[in-house]
């Protein structure tokens, strides 16, 4: 069986063989890294095609995460999952509260300022520690062609966010330099 790759999150993939009973490190794209052990039932990429997937023990282990995948007892065989990607749909998500955003919901989002000038649509965000940042691309249509790197400060810099126009709305005006 294969799904659609259309609601899925990926939450993280395989890395490297891990001892010799299968087990193989874990690298999560959740935050906190370690939320990722929530999902035992999981869909991995394998073949192109995304397959479902069970990882039946996981642990933290040193500053890293281990995990072992039903079927894959042989170190042989699970060697052979490094860098599979591994995803959730969407309906696996918590819910959150309604101003709070996952990365994946932003990202495609158009980026308008507070005087309606269209910027461009967020490519992707960077964790910088302080803050996120959007990452805004130009667009054909957008008020210039500059890459620009907006951060996200709810109130202060990012005013409005519309799952439904799958628009943010910034205060920002488009000569700004950062």
């Amino acid at each position: 069986m294969s799904f659609d790759p259309q609601p899925l999150v990926t939450i993280g993939r395989i890395g490297r063989l891990y001892g010799i009973k299968g087990w193989v490190k874990l690298i999560s794209y959740t935050d906190p890294q370690d939320n990722i052990l929530d999902y035992t039932l999981l869909l991995a990429c394998i073949g192109g095609e995304w397959k479902p997937f069970e990882m039946d023990d996981c642990k933290v282990h040193g500053k890293g995460l281990i995990a072992h995948f039903a079927g894959y007892d042989d170190p042989d065989e699970s060697k052979l999952l490094a860098g599979v990607e591994l995803a959730v749909t969407r309906d696996q998500l918590p819910a959150l509260d309604p101003d709070d955003f996952y990365w994946h919901e932003l990202v495609g989002m158009r980026v308008e300022t507070l005087a309606g000038q269209w910027l461009g649509n967020v490519a992707k965000l960077l964790e910088t520690g302080a803050n996120d940042v959007l990452v805004v691309k130009p667009c054909k249509g957008s008020v210039d062609g500059r890459e620009r790197l907006i951060p996200y400060l709810p109130q202060r810099v990012v005013h409005r966010v519309s799952r439904e126009d799958k628009c943010i709305t910034v205060d920002w005006e488009p000569d700004y330099l950062a």
